[in-house]
């Protein structure tokens, strides 16, 4: 069926659904509130704390007018709630003039309580009249344009009736453990008789989508030949003297991980390892070992990152540590000569390292011995690029990096068939970063602060979570703090870093920062991963409550790298109570482990994983909120299943599944 025979769609809401990526009724069914209203606990919106998101009844007291401010304009009314008044605004809905009139609403959003008046931002708002009177528990949606909560919840209904999904879970295993029949836990997320009947529905919908991708990976990583098909020559005390070159002692966790590479690569089968350290472990030192087995043994090596400045810092390390083999590097910057020339070093078998970026991934690079595949920052890599590197050399060990420590639950799904590493005690060498939570009446203080340290040689990075504003004004560009910096730090150096930026002045500006001819460094979360300047001891991230807990730390991560006490500041631009609460786990704990399973209890697994645009992975329970435990779950069904070897339909529906998981990311 398509969407447009649904009844309500009309020609113009078709192009609005579209905008929201609906497409079919099956987009429409999978389509999850954001948030339920329990209409029973409403608030007082004076006695709410700034950035809480709550929900009020009020009456709209004059119809709403538009404002204008220079280019902007927005959308503003007068409302009353028991006799005091205050202000809500939309930005970019112009519709709202249409659509609000004088009378009851119901409004939930945001609050802003700055100056001690209380206000609203894009509330949300449902009018409360007698032909049209909520009740019980309601859902609110993310919408857009023409299409209101009320015209998507009555869509929604309507593609329930003519397309609830069916589940694929075995009949016989369904019946086994009682689970609830997929279609009744998709009418009871859309419209829930209860908070508990809601937790239930997400539960069971969770599930079911975490046996179909678990079931994907399975046929995925299923049926290939482990044999080992080459002999590494390299003995242990090559690698111990190799070991000595570094000028620090190895950790006992790095030591354990180095013989466990060795251990892989002088068994029967070949290597399928991944090494999860925390931020600042010495991954990388274990991972250049790995590197000079393989050459030792007279083999090729690849070692790939996500990002071209940290690949090329790898480079330059491989470089350092591994003079005597020729080292060449590839990205997607690289003129065109020099990519023939590196791609002939390669065919040819002089080169013995490759370092470089996605670029290593093409077709037309074909090294003539590959022996091993080092993949740094794993989770900001796809499964079908981890195979397609492991592809360009026959039977090729594979060790496989991770700095976001990934909590067991999710370990289950990405990393099924490797054997895990992990890395938990630090350098001693690493210098202790302090955490605080920076009210913004101590700005200025922080500010000056920094300025000092400048004239010290210490160095700062100042990271916002977006290139641009919001048009609620909460949210601070990476530009606009550059020009704000400079205008309140003259004396201080200042460079700006963001994703729009082309790789290769992002690599100058790094190198420079890294050399020093900066003194700050402006930034979105592209220096997240891997970036290594011993002098800086200062981060400061904005609108910390915007972050996942894990890329907090990965964040905080960037300073103590020398021998020098560092500090991370936590500007907060949330009052509420979940912010502090989240905000404390950072500033409490410095175990990544430890604070990646918290975030994923807090967030939910929806929301822990992420994905890039061209592949959808588990979009479909973003919104939904659901314990780990439902992981662990969906892998005893799965495994079941399979054994039991009824699998047809599932097959169809986990390989169409995968299709889509080209590209998996953790956020």
């Amino acid at each position: 069926m398509k969407l447009s025979e649904l009844r309500g769609v009309t020609e113009k809401r078709l192009k609005d659904l579209n905008k929201l990526q609906i497409f079919t009724p099956e987009d429409l069914v999978r389509y999850y509130p954001r948030a339920y209203l329990d209409l029973t606990k409403r608030v007082r919106l004076s006695q709410c704390y700034h950035n809480d998101v709550v929900l009020i009844s009020c009456r709209v007291a004059a119809p709403p007018e538009t404002v204008y401010a220079g280019r902007r304009s927005f959308v503003k009314a007068w409302c009353d709630q028991g006799g005091e008044l205050f202000s809500a605004v939309w930005f970019n809905a112009p519709y709202v003039k249409q659509k609000l009139k004088e009378g009851e609403y119901l409004f939930y959003g945001r609050v802003q309580n700055r100056y001690g008046s209380a206000s609203m931002v894009n509330p949300v708002f449902e009018p409360l009249d007698k032909n049209y009177r909520l009740k019980g528990i309601v859902p609110v949606y993310t919408v857009k344009g023409g299409i209101t909560q009320r015209v998507l919840r009555d869509l929604i209904a309507a593609a329930l009736r003519v397309c609830a999904p069916e589940s694929v879970i075995p009949r016989e295993i369904a019946e086994k453990y009682a689970l609830t029949s997929l279609a009744r836990a998709y009418r009871d997320i859309h419209d829930p008789p209860s908070m508990q009947a809601k937790d239930d529905a997400a539960e069971r919908i969770a599930l079911e989508e975490y046996f179909v991708l678990l079931s994907a990976f399975k046929y995925i990583k299923g049926g290939k030949d482990d044999a080992r098909l080459r002999t590494y020559s390299c003995t242990e005390e090559e690698v111990g003297a190799f070991m000595s070159r570094f000028p620090f002692p190895f950790t006992e966790g790095q030591k354990k991980a180095v013989r466990d590479v060795y251990e892989n690569l002088n068994s029967p089968v070949r290597m399928n390892r991944l090494l999860q350290g925390d931020v600042g472990s010495g991954k990388t030192a274990v991972a250049l070992c790995a590197l000079y087995m393989a050459a030792k043994s007279g083999y090729q090596a690849a070692f790939i990152a996500p990002t071209e400045v940290l690949a090329a810092q790898n480079d330059r390390l491989i470089r350092t540590y591994l003079p005597e083999y020729e080292c060449v590097f590839l990205s997607g910057s690289a003129p065109a000569k020099e990519k023939k020339q590196v791609k002939e070093a390669l065919a040819s078998g002089r080169a013995r390292i490759v370092c470089g970026t996605h670029a290593v991934l093409q077709g037309d690079v074909m090294p003539k011995e590959l022996a091993l595949c080092v993949c740094d920052e794993q989770h900001r890599f796809g499964v079908a690029q981890r195979n397609a590197l492991g592809e360009k050399g026959e039977g090729a060990d594979m060790l496989v990096m991770s700095a976001t420590p990934i909590p067991r639950t999710l370990s289950l799904i990405f990393y099924g068939d490797l054997d895990i590493s992990e890395i938990k005690d630090k350098p001693k060498a690493r210098a202790e970063v302090v955490t605080a939570i920076v009210p913004y009446k101590k700005y200025d203080d922080m500010l000056e602060y920094i300025g000092e340290q400048a004239k010290n040689g210490n160095q700062s990075y100042f990271v916002c979570p977006k290139i641009e504003g919001d048009e609620e004004g909460s949210l601070m560009s990476v530009t606009e703090l550059y020009d704000e910096l400079k205008n309140r730090l003259p004396r201080v150096r200042f460079a700006l870093l963001h994703g729009r930026m082309k790789d290769k002045e992002k690599t100058q500006i790094m190198s420079d920062f890294k050399a020093k001819k900066y003194d700050c460094l402006v930034s979105t979360t592209v220096i997240e991963v891997g970036i290594d300047v011993p002098d800086a001891t200062i981060m400061v991230i904005y609108n910390a409550e915007r972050f996942g807990l894990s890329q907090l730390h990965q964040l905080r991560g960037r300073v103590g790298r020398g021998d020098k006490k560092s500090y991370c500041f936590l500007l907060c631009g949330s009052d509420g109570e979940e912010a502090r609460e989240r905000l404390s786990v950072i500033k409490q704990n410095t175990d990544g482990f430890k604070i990646a399973e918290y975030d994923l209890k807090m967030r939910g697994g929806g929301d822990f994983l992420g994905t890039r645009q061209s592949g959808k992975f588990l979009s479909e329970i973003r919104n939904l909120r659901y314990p780990p435990e439902v992981i662990f779950e969906a892998k005893k069904l799965c495994d079941e299943a399979f054994e039991r070897g009824d699998t047809a339909l599932l097959r169809s529906f986990a390989l169409k599944k995968y299709e889509s998981l080209k590209e998996v990311i953790l956020n």
